[in-house]
């Protein structure tokens, strides 16, 4: 008996910690408020000069790289106010990113909040983005294969490219 309580504990151990999918964390983490977009229809619309494509992941990780085009606006010192001065028009079509597309979906809310009203975060973020083998540029715009992956945790997701923790 004690041998399958052992069992028992095991498998329903093993279970609990097995990963996820990037589908799985997305709906574990975001309340799925703000609309997603898909790297594949970002990429036939990526060079309208009217689109404002917004990296909210922290300094150390845009600049390991980021999207071709995207602008820094930053996590935990996300200022609405210097964001607001470079993004005049509340309809403009904005795609927010981060790693997987949780703390996008935070500052998206927050633009929202703000009256922005064309807002998508990109499905999977800049994880999955590589994953699907789309180019990153480095803080001299030259392309990359490194990509910061936020923690050890989070960046099993990413699959694909030269992972970077300590940058």
């Amino acid at each position: 008996m004690k041998i399958l309580c052992y069992i028992v504990l095991f498998f329903g151990a093993t279970t609990s910690v097995a990963q996820q999918t990037i589908e799985e964390v997305l709906l574990k983490y975001n309340k799925q408020s703000i609309p997603y977009i898909y790297s594949e229809m970002l990429v036939e619309i990526q060079n309208d000069p009217t689109l404002v494509l917004l990296d909210t992941r922290e300094k150390k990780e845009y600049q390991v790289s980021h999207i071709k085009g995207a602008l820094h606006a930053g996590y935990k010192n996300f200022n609405l106010q210097k964001v607001s001065k470079t993004i005049k028009n509340k309809d403009a079509q904005i795609i927010v990113y981060c790693s997987l597309g949780v703390r996008s979906e935070d500052i998206a809310e927050i633009l929202q909040r703000a009256g922005y009203t064309n807002i998508q975060n990109l499905y999977g973020g800049i994880f999955n983005w590589k994953n699907n083998n789309l180019p990153l540029v480095n803080t001299q715009q030259k392309q990359t294969d490194s990509i910061h992956v936020y923690s050890k945790q989070w960046g099993k997701w990413l699959t694909k490219g030269i992972k970077v923790t300590n940058k």
